[in-house]
């Protein structure tokens, strides 16, 4: 029974984003790294804030409050960097911080209410409920389609 109660355990990586914290499943990180700063690549998308040369890797380094839709922020050395790979895709995201590791139950998240757009919605695949806090479970196949990363 114990082996059982295993599997619906999930470990999450959670940041901020804005005054909004957000979550990621701790498998999909590769490192987590303080703000570099990037190469622009000219007519990518506007939340694409450049590339960087990771132990020799190109890595796409997505603005992730400017792919949710928020303010686009100015990066400064308090911004860190997430790499996470979903698919086979290695991408950075641009947070404002790290703030913990979490280990949530099943029940403890919740589905996500549909008060947005269609759009706004689709990068949330859940919300997280944990000591007063309500964190968004991030669609990493969202925030990161295939073709907009390609194009950049």
């Amino acid at each position: 029974m114990d082996n059982e109660k295993a599997h619906d355990r999930h470990e999450l990586i959670a940041f901020k984003v804005g005054d909004q914290e957000f979550c990621v499943d701790i498998m999909n990180v590769r490192e987590i790294r303080g703000w570099t700063a990037t190469t622009p690549i000219p007519h990518a998308p506007p939340y694409v804030v450049g590339v960087i040369n990771l132990r020799g890797t190109v890595l796409p380094v997505l603005d992730l409050a400017g792919r949710l839709g928020k303010e686009a922020v100015t990066p400064s050395h308090r911004h860190a960097i997430i790499v996470v790979q979903d698919e086979g895709r290695m991408t950075g995201l641009l947070v404002e911080a790290v703030s913990d590791i979490v280990t949530v139950g099943d029940e403890m998240i919740h589905p996500t209410p549909e008060v947005s757009d269609k759009e706004g919605s689709m990068f949330i695949t859940g919300i997280v409920t944990l000591e007063g806090r309500m964190i968004s479970l991030l669609s990493l196949a969202a925030v990161l389609p295939a073709k907009q990363v390609k194009a950049a």
